[in-house]
């Protein structure tokens, strides 16, 4: 981990294949979890999302040497991240080191309506959509680093966030639980030999796990 100084943000080095991210807490106070998509123009992407339906939450933001991004809505309210593509302005890695962390490797959002919330992600970012079961999409976001994703409609609870790759999902909710946190859902089984689940940290912010069996 590496706090950005006078950001209140830590951000955290990718474990294995996954992804890094960071720690913080939002402008609002409220809880979110959510994934950032890579971009060239930012400030691009948030005038599409305006002329589909979506806001801007954050606008374009600079953090000095270290990251350029943005946050916006969906038309559900849902709070997802662009930031600048890799470059001058890349942020700071913290160097890898060897563990047993889970590996954060693919997102989802979940809206109102399924084809409403897929019309909206492939108009905003042009990724494909492939039909898995029940309205539920696989995404290619046609990316050749990345993680890869899922777009549906939630039923009791809505949410746009991130999975993270566990050994166990049932043993992993329990501790969730064990640490203060609440099971959202799961474990349920999903396409192929993946089983999934969420679960509400302390703070209230959803947070998904799976396990994908080997065929």
């Amino acid at each position: 981990m590496m706090p950005i100084p006078g950001a209140n943000y830590t951000l955290i080095a990718a474990s294995g294949p996954g992804i890094g991210g960071g720690l913080g807490r939002s402008r609002t106070g409220e809880p979110w979890a959510t994934f950032y998509a890579e971009a060239d123009d930012p400030q691009a992407v948030l005038d599409r999302a305006a002329a589909l339906c979506g806001t801007t939450v954050v606008p374009v933001t600079q953090i000095p040497g270290n990251l350029t991004y943005a946050v916006l809505a969906d038309p559900d309210g849902l709070l997802v991240g662009v930031a600048r593509r890799a470059g001058a302005d890349a942020p700071a890695r913290p160097a890898r080191r060897g563990g047993a962390g889970a590996a954060v490797d693919w997102f989802e959002v979940r809206g109102s309506d399924a084809s409403a919330t897929r019309r909206f992600y492939t108009a905003l970012f042009g990724w494909s959509v492939a039909e898995a079961a029940r309205g539920y999409g696989l995404v290619s976001t046609g990316a050749a680093r990345g993680i890869q994703g899922g777009l549906g409609a939630g039923q009791a609870a809505r949410w746009a966030t991130v999975y993270a790759r566990v050994p166990d999902v049932a043993q992993t909710l329990a501790r969730a639980v064990e640490l203060g946190g609440s099971r959202e859902y799961g474990p349920e089984s999903a396409a192929g030999h993946r089983t999934a689940g969420a679960f509400r940290d302390p703070g209230g912010n959803v947070f998904g796990v799976y396990h994908h069996a080997a065929p």
